[in-house]
């Protein structure tokens, strides 16, 4: 060892190693604010910006507060099922009691939501749809999308289903969701940038996500269907939101799918004329539907519409006998959304008649014709499955095989009346846990879609423009806005 060794470790003391230490300490610092200079200013920013804190604990406290009212109206939906099975029941002639039940009940109904409520009237997506609108006044969007309303549209929605009317749930809880979240506005500091239109498409999407058990479908259908002029502000916080409501409705229903496991062979070319057969009927019905619904709200020049504006309580009844009658002719299946006839079907196990789809296409359209509260989402799932069996049966597929058919059935329908084939294809992957299937299930709704665009605009932006709001607050004393104001 050389004497120059002896003196350079004669040198290294315990402060000179503490002074090389805090050197590279300092230099490594300097080296990570030269890379990002405002890194630690946002950091200590961010830790004091105690009031942003406390608005987004409020917003995403709503948001869990939202998957839970959702819930509740799966529950309470579910039992206004039940009890109309209860009523189809009752003595002898059980069977026939909907004649009387389904038009008294509706008209009741119809009768509260125009003195009470315009605002609840039809699926609810429209109503939000409208409501993200930037010309819309605070208190317009509040006539079509508020707290108030959503819980009247849970209590109408389930009088629907307890009347047996052909509607569903999952479309309402769009509007429910949207009114349950916007509500949290008033909780919010000035400062906090969150408007009402996050919130409301944070609710809107929380409940698709809650009410399927699907928190990939609601972000989806937040941005196909309710970002066409606007983007999200505060994108990480609503995305939040909408898996928060999701994740309240696994732990309370587990972490089941919609309608069970698809149990999907192996797909073979044998198919694919039955399959491509499916989206093309599926897109025309698909948006045949769609249009009659549209029509449906504008009205023709015909006996029918006319009576509809001049009477229409006893218009709701004529419609609701009708949606009666045929309950009876398919022993029940029609009622509700579908939902056993549906899950049958992809079980393999189910049979229905050869008139059930077009049956139910009939009782789906008459139901929102009435003017009561409800959905067409679950219905048109069990519509499409019907198609997809139906041409099962006319291909000579046997039911097993027809399960891929009937999910491609309930896709493709489901894009053509929404108009949004990647939100109807999420969605119907994850309620039927359909991997095995993605390529299939998208390229089914994407055909679907486009050639019920041949037929008709997406139904959803239709039916928006056509709803009534009452005149903005400025303009309500001047005659012209009061003659305009829906009744």
């Amino acid at each position: 060892m050389s004497p120059d060794d002896d003196s350079f470790r004669s040198r290294l003391t315990p402060a000179t190693l503490a002074r090389m230490a805090r050197a590279v300490f300092s230099g490594g610092r300097h080296a990570v604010r030269d890379v990002e200079p405002d890194f630690w200013r946002n950091l200590r920013a961010e830790l004091l910006a105690g009031r942003q804190w406390i608005d987004r604990v409020v917003v995403l406290t709503w948001a869990a507060l939202t998957g839970l009212i959702v819930v509740g109206f799966t529950f309470l939906a579910e039992a206004a099922v039940h009890g109309f099975r209860q009523v189809e029941q009752w003595g002898p002639y059980g069977r026939y009691l909907p004649l009387v039940w389904t038009p008294a009940l509706t008209v009741a109904l119809l009768w509260w939501t125009r003195r009470f409520v315009p605002g609840t009237s039809g699926s609810g997506i429209p109503q939000v749809v409208r409501a993200l609108e930037d010309d819309l006044h605070p208190a317009q969007a509040a006539w079509l999308v508020s707290l108030r309303t959503s819980l009247h549209k849970i209590g109408l929605v389930s009088g629907g289903l307890f009347a047996g009317l052909s509607i569903g749930r999952e479309g309402p809880t769009v509007q429910v969701g949207a009114g349950v979240m916007v509500h949290a506005q008033r909780w919010l500091s000035p400062r906090s940038g969150i408007d009402a239109h996050d919130l409301m498409v944070a609710g809107a999407a929380a409940g698709i996500a809650a009410a399927f058990n699907t928190p990939l479908g609601g972000i989806v259908f937040a941005l196909e269907q309710l970002t066409h002029r606007r983007g999200i502000t505060h994108s990480s916080l609503v995305i939040s939101s909408i898996v928060l409501a999701g994740l309240v409705a696994v732990s309370i229903f587990g972490n089941e799918t919609y309608f069970g496991r698809l149990r999907v062979q192996h797909l073979s070319w044998s198919l694919l004329l039955p399959g491509l057969a499916v989206a093309l009927v599926a897109g025309l019905a698909g948006g045949l539907f769609a249009r009659l619904m549209v029509v449906s709200v504008r009205g023709l020049p015909d006996r029918f519409s006319r009576w509809k504006v001049t009477c229409p309580l006893r218009f709701a009844a004529a419609c609701a006998l009708a949606v009666a009658v045929i309950g009876i002719v398919t022993d029940g299946a029609t009622a509700g959304a579908g939902y056993l006839t549906t899950r049958a079907l992809l079980e393999g196990q189910g049979e229905v008649t050869s008139l059930y789809t077009l049956l139910k296409f009939c009782a789906t359209w008459l139901s929102a014709w009435t003017g009561v509260p409800g959905g067409v989402f679950a219905p048109s799932l069990a519509i499409g499955a019907g198609i997809g069996h139906d041409v099962a049966l006319f291909a000579g597929v046997g039911r097993q095989a027809a399960i891929p058919l009937i999910a491609l059935g309930m896709v493709g329908f489901l894009a053509a009346t929404t108009g949004g084939p990647i939100t109807a294809f999420i969605i119907v992957m994850e309620m039927v846990s359909g991997q095995a299937m993605v390529l299939s299930l998208m390229a089914c709704a994407l055909l679907a879609s486009a050639t019920a665009r041949l037929v008709t605009k997406p139904m959803y932006l239709e039916l928006a423009a056509l709803l009534p709001v009452p005149p903005r607050p400025a303009d309500a004393a001047s005659p012209d806005a009061q003659a305009k104001s829906p009744p």
